[in-house]
């Protein structure tokens, strides 16, 4: 940024019209703007930030910026012409003042006024950018890329709020360095931790709900085996709890696998009590026994021989069947290849059809090639995108002088009649300028009142809304409370049930011919039957489930009423104690008060030009009519040059976009195109892969098929069984085979032979006795099973625990590392040091590239003596960490703080830090070029030798074409300096003069 000229009219403490050329200041490097105390040097620097940003440094208002020396109709204005960003720009601006009204007696007060315009490179003419206060000071603030505090401290360098800043502790500096490179972001990050820990940190939560709800269902489940066990006692979110259940359950399955041994025992001694009585009964009975199967025996050898035939065709189909196992894998291989290849090609098919050609077989490669084309021609778009935006410019421009035109003409035809009513219409200008006026401070008045008045009627609405709410979300809680309650009991009571039938449920397993579990008897005389309201253990695990969502759902309810609690006390909050409706009447009476004065007040712009152009009307009378068609002529020739390059825009973009809308649409078109033909070169790359592996696979299939005997692929698919059929087949068989050696054995037993020569035995004689160890042996069996049941329902149990431990183990490693960094950022965790939270951290930074910027230059001014150095600790104690600002003395090597220094080295210090800052944040700005610094007083505290290094310091800064004002009144500096602004005082106001600087250098 460099600075050409400044005009300032009625400003500060200069009556008249004042201009500064700092073209002419600034050809020596440096130029001294100095004057009497209060004559008016700052005032320069105040209007140089008030024609930048529309506001001065410090907290002084704008409206006390008019001179009080002025003349009461001398508007006070300020115009500077500068160069940024390679731009060339003049601003104007006008703060908000009193006038006297031009009809009548009394004041009134003009708006501010803000104008910006532009020199257009090559043709010497200046255009219009704008007049938009607002829009002024972003583009302002664009181009220098810093705000006016920042502007303040780089550019205008007040020296005495950097000897402050020197000698401030580490929460002054702390909050300055944070105005100046805006860390506010790095505040809102650490909230968003902690925002995060909180989240994380409730879902930690109820999952150690649902870890406590499982540890209650293994104590159920566990019986007596646990009652000596009581749960841990560890709330949710405690580390160590997932540790504390698992631990339990251990012990828990423990002392179920003892109860189990228990039972284990008591039915070994029923299962030897049984042999005994067996074997008495076997003794008794065995003669019977042998004759009856000698009888069976030769009936059965006769139906074997019929059957010889199917079980030699069934022997035979085994072996195909064996054979067609081996070539199973690469069957399955070759099926699984199928499906893919269906798949991948109908993905390419389907995405082929969507492109604009329609279904094609162009290979991966081309289609990945015309995805990356269609992102090339989307990339071109730009240029149509700044031309579009063009047209849209200069479309409002031509709109712009076409309603001049017509104004121009209507005004010719009026002239004469308006020149016979002008004392009428001044007064009516008068009058519409005055209600305007009063109407927008009626307006902003107004404004304030409805949008709190709003903000409270919303608030109102939204605590009427969370009363209903809270209430539904308490009864839904009351209800899930009581659902949790009514399944838990139906689960327990289902589980007791099951546990009293679990006899019934062990025999409907019982198969006919196969031994039964507890006895180990093939013949099942007197099975148990189910009893009524028989629970099997499908209904039992249902009704568990439906405990465990029930449970669920009532966690989920007391989290809905406790965030509609807090959200309603916000809304109770800040709508107070006035109902919706109340609130309510108040915006619907405020809202066409407001309307009507904004309306009002709209009108404070228009009544002023009309006002303004009524006077030029007059002044120029009976001329105004030619006036008004030289002016028409002029706007006719920038129209005709308007359309040229409209009409060359517009076929430009014409040939574009094809006959489509817009850029935008074109953009979008030429998106969706890229998206589909790179959806559809990897669907024709997976169609091409999986066609490959299918190859393969058929060739695996066939050499599989050869070597296990079969001549095609086919016939080992027709020959190859389920497990079902191969099951029953390789059963059948050994059935048969069973069956025979059973009959041969039997026929050939030298006992059954021997049995048949005696008499018929009756075996009836012990069976009462038998029948009463068999039930103690089932009882016995049934404590065995019930035990069994419990451990593995407590394995089950334990496994699910130990499962969502391990689900939740990522979560719990997330929640640790969010409350560690939190804590670390916040300064609270141990590991931090310094205990520095992340702003501090860096501002730290900041500070740190600070001084070691400011060190260049204060080695130079102190003759190599001084330099500043950052460092991490407090000072005495005081401020934050990270921010503290030390001097080392290379004359005694020591290092001490700032406030130690001399008035003089205070001075050449707080200049060099400042200086060092500027560099910073000029860096920080994205590197803007600042070619113009001014340096505000305290050089009346250097001895002779301190001045000419500190002058050899700025005048190094020329180096760089920069430009610097030093403001001060010491006399010593007007020899040295040739290029001065000197501002004189007067009663009657101050006025400036300019010096132009010698060539030869900054001193003499």
């Amino acid at each position: 940024m460099r600075l050409h000229r400044m005009k300032v009219t009625a400003f500060g403490p200069y009556r008249r019209t004042e201009e500064i050329d700092f073209d002419e200041l600034s050809s020596g490097g440096i130029f001294l703007l100095h004057g009497a105390t209060g004559a008016g040097k700052t005032s320069v620097l105040d209007a140089v930030c008030f024609a930048l940003y529309g506001e001065v440094p410090g907290v002084r208002p704008r409206i006390r910026l008019r001179s009080d020396h002025a003349d009461p109709d001398q508007l006070t204005e300020v115009v500077l012409e500068l160069s940024v960003g390679g731009r060339r720009l003049e601003v104007t601006r006008r703060p908000e003042q009193e006038r006297p009204k031009r009809r009548g007696t009394g004041t009134t007060v003009d708006r501010q006024f803000s104008a910006l315009r532009e020199l257009l490179p090559g043709s010497g003419e200046w255009t219009a950018l704008s007049r938009s206060h607002q829009e002024i000071g972003e583009e302002i603030k664009q181009l220098l890329g810093m705000s006016k505090e920042q502007f303040c401290q780089v550019v205008l360098l007040p020296q005495g709020d950097f000897a402050t800043f020197l000698r401030a502790d580490a929460t002054e500096r702390g909050k300055l360095l944070g105005r100046l490179f805006g860390t506010g972001r790095f505040v809102g990050a650490e909230s968003w931790l902690f925002e995060q820990r909180s989240a994380v940190e409730g879902r930690v939560r109820a999952q150690d709900q649902q870890l406590i709800a499982l540890a209650h269902q293994m104590r159920q489940a566990a019986g007596q085996a646990a009652d000596e066990l009581p749960l841990p006692e560890t709330a949710p979110g405690e580390p160590e709890l997932a540790a504390e259940v698992l631990t339990w359950a251990a012990f828990a399955r423990t002392a179920a696998r003892e109860q189990e041994e228990i039972a284990d025992l008591a039915l070994s001694a029923a299962e030897s009590a049984l042999r005994e009585t067996e074997e008495r009964l076997d003794a008794a009975r065995e003669t019977a026994l042998l004759q009856q199967r000698y009888a069976e025996a030769q009936a059965r050898s006769a139906e074997l021989e019929a059957g010889r035939e199917q079980y030699e065709a069934a022997s035979a189909r085994l072996e195909r069947a064996r054979a067609a196992e081996q070539v199973a894998p690469a069957l399955d291989a070759r099926d699984t290849a199928e499906r893919e290849h269906r798949t991948a090609e109908a993905a390419r098919q389907r995405t082929a059809a969507e492109l604009p050609d329609g279904p094609t077989d162009a290979d991966p490669g081309q289609l990945a090639q015309q995805a990356g084309q269609l992102r090339e021609d989307l990339g071109r778009l730009d240029t149509a995108r700044r031309a579009e935006q063009r047209v849209s410019e200069l479309t409002a421009v031509r709109g712009g002088l076409d309603r001049e035109v017509a104004d121009d003409e209507e005004a010719a035809r009026d002239t004469d009649a308006w020149l016979a009513d002008w004392d009428q219409a001044r007064a009516d200008h008068q009058r519409r300028i005055d209600t305007a006026h009063e109407a927008a401070q009626r307006a902003v008045q107004l404004a304030g009142q409805l949008d709190t008045a709003r903000a409270s009627r919303d608030a109102a609405r939204r605590r009427d809304q969370l009363i209903a709410q809270e209430g539904y979300a308490a009864q839904r809680l009351l209800d899930a409370r009581e659902n949790a309650a009514t399944a838990r009991e139906q689960w327990l009571e289902l589980k007791d049930r099951r546990l009293r039938g679990i006899a019934a449920e062990l025999a409907g397993e019982l198969a006919d011919g196969e031994p039964c579990p507890v006895c180990g008897s093939a013949d099942h005389p007197a099975p148990a039957e189910p009893g009524a309201g028989h629970v099997d253990r499908a209904t039992e695990e249902r009704a568990e489930a439906d405990y465990l969502r029930a449970d669920e759902a009532r966690g989920a309810a007391e989290i809905e009423l406790h965030t509609l609690r807090e959200r309603l006390a916000t809304a109770r909050e800040a709508a107070g104690a006035r109902t919706a409706a109340e609130l309510a009447d108040q915006v619907a009476q405020l809202e066409p008060a407001h309307d009507d004065a904004r309306r009002a007040a709209a009108d404070v712009r228009p009544a002023r030009e009309a006002w303004e152009l009524a006077e030029l009307e007059h002044q120029r009378r009976v001329d105004a009519r030619q006036a008004a068609r030289a002016r028409a002529a002029d706007l006719l020739a920038r129209r005709e040059s308007l359309d040229a390059e409209l009409a060359l825009l517009l076929a430009q973009l014409t040939e574009v976009l094809n006959g489509e809308g817009s850029v935008g649409e074109h953009a979008s078109r030429l998106e969706r195109l890229a998206a589909a033909y790179t959806e559809a070169a990897d669907a024709a790359k997976a169609a091409s892969g999986t066609a490959h592996r299918l190859v393969e696979a058929q060739q695996r299939l066939a050499d599989a098929a050869c070597r296990a005997g079969f001549s095609t692929p086919l016939e080992a698919a027709e020959a190859r069984l389920d497990p079902g059929e191969l099951r029953a087949l390789r059963e059948r068989i050994e059935e048969y085979q069973t069956r025979q050696a059973t009959v041969a054995q039997v026929l050939a037993d030298p006992d059954v032979l021997a049995a048949t020569s005696l008499p018929p035995a009756d075996p009836q004689r012990q069976r009462a006795v038998f029948d009463t160890a068999s039930g103690r042996l089932r009882e016995a069996f049934a404590a065995r099973q019930a035990a069994r049941s419990r451990c593995a329902e407590l394995d089950r149990l334990s496994a699910d625990a130990e499962r969502q431990t391990a689900e939740l183990a990522p979560l719990r490693e997330e929640y640790a590392r969010l409350k560690r960094l939190a804590e670390l950022v916040s300064g609270s965790s141990a590991e931090n040091q310094y205990r520095m939270r992340l702003e501090s951290y860096v501002l730290a930074a900041r500070l740190e590239q600070v001084a070691s910027a400011a060190s260049i230059r204060l080695r130079r001014m102190s003759s190599g003596r001084y330099t500043l150095v950052h460092t991490d600790a407090r000072i005495s104690g005081r401020g934050r960490w990270g921010l503290g600002l030390r001097v080392v003395d290379a004359w005694t090597g020591t290092e001490r703080d700032t406030t130690t220094l001399s008035g003089g080295e205070t001075f050449f210090a707080s200049l060099a830090l400042a200086l060092g800052l500027a560099d910073v944040v000029t860096d920080e700005a994205g590197g803007v070029r600042l070619d113009t610094l001014f340096i505000d007083e305290g050089f009346g505290s250097l001895d002779e030798q301190t001045l000419d290094e500190v002058l050899d310091v700025l005048d190094g800064l020329r180096e760089r074409d920069r430009a610097v004002g030093i403001v001060s009144h010491v006399a010593d500096l007007r020899q040295r300096i040739p290029a001065q602004l000197e501002v004189v005082k007067g009663r009657d106001g101050s006025l400036v003069r300019q010096r132009t600087a010698s060539p030869a250098g900054v001193r003499g």
